[in-house]
């Protein structure tokens, strides 16, 4: 469950074809909040409220993507990668969340999209990374179910404008981070702290992709378009394997943050011990007749999202009420073993790879795409005979190790076609702020100057040749 040496080995080669990307937000990077008929989202209600994110930080600029996009692009290129990760700001093109679209807002991604393709680097559009429009927070955000129609149409919307060029469609970011971190811990946006509502936001989300899939195959004509979702799976142990209490405890974590989306979404029901966990918190009335078979739509290909490992242990007396695990009862996190990230995130390449190999377990059909994963550190620029770098041997070994760990996957027989590093630069880092820099590409937020951080440099000789390089 650590970061060993046993996965420190280059000259691995990928598959031909396999994609090599990076990852985006649009909140976390194009700035520009005000501009061109965009509407607020809940995260700058959130970043606004004082206290919620480290050092007052907001996206209200945060790297400016919105006015550097065609050097931005050209960044994407010089690196050789082959696919971009980048989502579409919901209020950006429905400022109220339902009824009017804003033409600038649309004219912006096409933009961006075309300047992909121009430069034959294929978009991968998330159609929702968080940034729900403030106006349908009010009427109830997640947990109204009018908004899983509202995004049904955003996405026909976007569709409409957009399917004859994207390559790949992904309905959900991390669904479990914005059920539980925004409703029932309230450390990310919108903030709320109840955990009966957490669980009515994710029905609603897990309804809202399940709509949004129909109304994308209507509307999406590009022949060769695939269409995804992206989970952050927790890959959890158990503190003793032998003690079925233990067990248990991973059971619980595992149906929370997986299988309450994967499982309807995937196989169109919900799991009956996750009715069982919660029923001193909710009886799950919500969910109307027929509201599986919407949720139930086939997808191409499941995007995964890893940055660490955990592993629980049962507790008489912990409560997990506030966390990012509501209704799991008497259920302890166990600290993981270093080293870690300045984030505080164990590095742990073996997760990834039981990860990988779990998930292809349990739903063998589906394509996998590593849709994110990376490392924050703390970097700086150092001028060496007037040329600027970045030197971050940390995040570069990092790399290696879980792309070793990818490898490792595919030749157990997981079918992974692709993997997008975060990020492709750093930006705002959500309730961390500025203060976490994940980026391979360095940014100074005074002059908005980007440097290519030497894991860039040795990621795109691997986008290049397809062969881990060694990591100096």
């Amino acid at each position: 469950m650590g970061g060993t040496d046993d996965f420190r080995e280059s000259g691995l080669k990928f598959p031909e074809g396999f994609v090599f990307g990076a990852a985006t937000s649009a909140y976390q990077i194009e700035g520009a909040a005000t501009e061109d008929g965009r509407g607020p989202s809940i995260w700058d209600t959130f970043s606004h409220a004082p206290g919620n994110v480290e050092n007052g930080d907001t996206g209200d600029v945060a790297v400016d993507f919105y006015h550097r996009v065609e050097e931005d692009l050209d960044l994407i290129k010089s690196l050789s990668l082959s696919a971009y990760r980048l989502s579409i700001a919901w209020p950006r093109v429905i400022p109220a969340g339902t009824g009017e679209v804003n033409e600038a807002g649309l004219a912006f991604y096409e933009k961006v999209v075309d300047g992909l393709i121009a430069r034959g680097i294929e978009p991968v559009v998330t159609l929702y990374h968080w940034d729900l429009p403030q106006p349908l927070e009010d009427r109830g955000g997640w947990t109204n179910r009018e908004t899983s129609y509202a995004f049904a149409e955003y996405a026909r919307v976007v569709g409409e404008r957009l399917g004859d060029r994207v390559a790949v469609w992904t309905t959900l970011n991390e669904p479990w981070c914005s059920a539980y971190l925004g409703y029932a811990s309230g450390e990310h946006a919108p903030g709320r702290r109840n955990e009966a509502d957490s669980f009515r936001a994710v029905h609603h989300l897990n309804l809202g992709h399940g709509l949004a899939l129909i109304e994308l195959r209507k509307v999406v004509t590009r022949p060769d378009a695939t269409f995804s979702v992206t989970h952050c799976l927790a890959m959890a142990y158990a503190a003793d394997p032998a003690n079925p209490e233990d067990v248990d405890a991973k059971r619980q974590i595992e149906t929370m943050q997986n299988r309450a989306f994967t499982d309807p979404q995937l196989r169109g029901f919900y799991p009956a011990d996750l009715f069982e966990d919660t029923k001193h918190i909710t009886d799950w009335s919500f969910v109307q007749d027929g509201d599986l078979e919407l949720i139930h739509q086939p997808i191409d290909v499941l995007g995964v999202n890893y940055y660490c490992t955990g592993t629980a242990q049962r507790s008489s007396e912990h409560s997990t009420e506030g966390t990012a695990y509501p209704g799991a009862t008497r259920v302890q996190p166990v600290e993981q073993p270093g080293p870690r990230t300045d984030t505080g995130w164990n590095i742990a390449p073996q997760g990834l790879y039981d990860l990988l190999v779990a998930t292809h377990e349990a739903y063998p059909e589906y394509e996998i795409v590593v849709t994110e994963n990376g490392a924050a550190y703390r970097d700086h620029v150092v001028d060496e005979d007037g040329v600027k770098r970045v030197h971050d041997p940390e995040r570069v070994d990092y790399l290696l190790r879980h792309f070793v760990a990818a490898h490792r996957a595919i030749e157990a027989g997981v079918p992974l076609t692709g993997y997008f590093v975060w990020s492709l630069m750093d930006n705002f880092e959500w309730a961390f702020g500025y203060s976490k820099r994940f980026g391979i590409v360095y940014v100074d937020y005074e002059t908005q100057e980007r440097t290519r951080k030497d894991s860039a440099l040795w990621y795109t000789k691997l986008a290049e040749t397809g062969v881990i390089p060694a990591d100096q």
